[in-house]
């Protein structure tokens, strides 16, 4: 039976993840700053320990085989790169040494998909593609790909592999996370949408594509674990399908997102909080598409059916309603 450590618990994939692997019989401790807060499945395996990445953990990596990590700040309004730097890069080298001192054999880090360059849908992103605008202009992807940079210069007897999920989909969001989108678009009348797309991904594909990280593909690799590549209008016709709702889908004009964007940017320059900014906005007017090739040969990864993770998705939202 493996042991395995893992941060970020509480969110939409620790969760899912927690729930695969404890079904799978393996041993779980997860640092949480609120246990409380975690509502998946609960077993005689699962260790939930009420630290943050800054405590003193380093006990608990004692007889741990794996690292998984997930936890980082991915909030869209902080206004200074160091909030972001402090979470999702120095709590990530500091749990790598950790990991190290205490001889943990495999250390999975999960990072974006917005740290590789984006492509069209007949030339989607792949592994070997720079970060490109206007994700270098936003200060979460900065942060991961310093993350990243650090693990893949590190050396040593510890596997370190990579994962960058794009946009995930499926039930136990109840933070909500990524669900945001999907509750724009769930039993509303009217459903602004704006000009680009990405991709999305069911999260229980995520969770899959880790399991398989164990034991598969190339230590010090990044892999993209990307799905389907949809305009945002797609999308939401998507969710309308499946939830057979009654509603009009109305175009949001990419000038008005960015004067949105630059009004944002503006506030933000005067020290005023807010999501807006000019690289957010942009984000949504391009058709941000990524290949899972590389994770399907390395990995194994089977994608499985968008429409079941979004129906779960719904499905969890409306009985939380």
């Amino acid at each position: 039976m493996k042991s395995i450590f893992i941060t970020g618990v509480t969110g939409l994939l620790g969760t899912n993840l927690a729930n695969e692997l404890l079904k799978l019989g393996y041993r779980v401790t997860a640092i949480a700053r609120d246990p409380n807060k975690y509502f998946g499945n609960r077993t005689e395996n699962l260790h939930l320990i009420k630290k943050d990445l800054f405590d003193d953990y380093g006990d608990y990596l004692k007889d741990v085989d794996i690292v998984v990590h997930i936890a980082a700040v991915t909030a869209t309004n902080l206004l200074k790169y160091k909030e972001y730097e402090k979470a999702n890069y120095l709590a990530t080298a500091r749990l790598f040494e950790k990991a190290k001192e205490y001889k943990v054999s495999k250390f999975i880090f999960i990072s974006t998909a917005n740290t590789i360059g984006y492509g069209s849908f007949e030339n989607p992103g792949t592994e070997e593609k720079e970060m490109r605008k206007p994700f270098s202009n936003h200060y979460y992807a900065q942060s991961k790909l310093q993350a990243e940079k650090y693990l893949l210069n590190q050396v040593g007897d510890m596997e370190v592999k990579i994962l960058n999920p794009t946009f995930m989909i499926g039930a136990n969001d109840s933070k909500p996370s990524s669900g945001k989108l999907l509750l724009m678009g769930l039993d509303k009348r009217l459903v602004f949408y704006p000009p680009g797309g990405k991709s999305f991904v069911p999260v229980n594909d995520v969770v899959s594509a880790i399991i398989n990280s164990f034991t598969k593909g190339k230590s010090h690799e990044k892999y993209l674990i990307a799905g389907y590549n949809l305009s945002y209008k797609a999308f939401f016709k998507k969710l309308k399908s499946i939830t057979k709702q009654s509603q009009f889908l109305v175009p949001i004009p990419k000038t008005i997102l960015l004067l949105l964007g630059a009004i944002g940017s503006l506030l933000r320059y005067l020290g005023i909080t807010t999501s807006l900014s000019l690289a957010n906005m942009k984000a949504l007017c391009i058709n941000n598409y990524y290949s899972n090739q590389k994770s399907k040969v390395d990995l194994g990864v089977s994608y499985s059916s968008l429409d079941t993770a979004v129906k779960e998705s719904v499905d969890y939202f409306r009985a939380k309603l």
